[in-house]
């Protein structure tokens, strides 16, 4: 079964909005999403994921707009833990089953969903394949994920960590953020 979701956060660090499509089954997930942003400059993103069984990232399509110029990023994971950014390989990222997306919260689901760590109880460590915004750079990011405890309607919390930040992430039932503090915080449906 699939459970579609239209998510709209209000994204603090980047002082704008993020609204993501995503459609989660029962191993994997596809989603697109639109954002606004005024830090670190004015931006507008656009974006397309697709993961393959157990959650990995299979393909992430990103495009960014400022001021200056429009950027575009076809990032691919090969399924053997090889990464390409527009075509050319980025060893720096080599091993990682994940992408990051700079300032946009859903990219933390898919650790989450795999080791269901909103649920039950596990400290994981992650290499990810961090994508900067708005200029699109790939780099290698350390990332570990800590269960803290279940919540009532079937999420829970994990803390997420990378160098010296630490933020306790409230997920939902399904694995999706719904308070990232100083990220983001998930709008009501109107």
């Amino acid at each position: 079964m699939i459970a579609s979701h239209v998510i709209t956060w209000d994204v603090t660090g980047s002082k704008g909005y993020e609204t993501a499509w995503v459609e989660v089954g029962a191993d994997a997930l596809r989603a697109r999403g639109r954002a606004v942003g005024t830090t670190p400059e004015p931006y507008w993103v656009s974006y397309e994921l697709e993961t393959t069984a157990g959650f990995v990232t299979q393909r992430l399509r990103v495009t960014a707009e400022t001021a200056e110029r429009t950027r575009t990023l076809d990032l691919r994971h090969d399924g053997q833990g090889g990464w390409t950014a527009d075509g050319v390989r980025v060893p720096e990222v080599e091993g990682a089953l994940d992408c990051d997306l700079g300032l946009c919260p859903l990219t933390n689901t898919m650790p989450v969903l795999r080791h269901e760590l909103h649920r039950v109880p596990g400290e994981r460590e992650f290499l990810m394949a961090w994508v900067s915004v708005p200029d699109l750079a790939v780099q290698p990011s350390r990332q570990t994920y800590t269960h803290l405890g279940r919540a009532g309607d079937g999420g829970g919390r994990v803390r997420y960590a990378s160098g010296d930040f630490r933020s306790d992430v409230e997920f939902d039932a399904d694995g999706l953020v719904v308070e990232y503090p100083q990220l983001a915080r998930r709008l009501a449906a109107g």
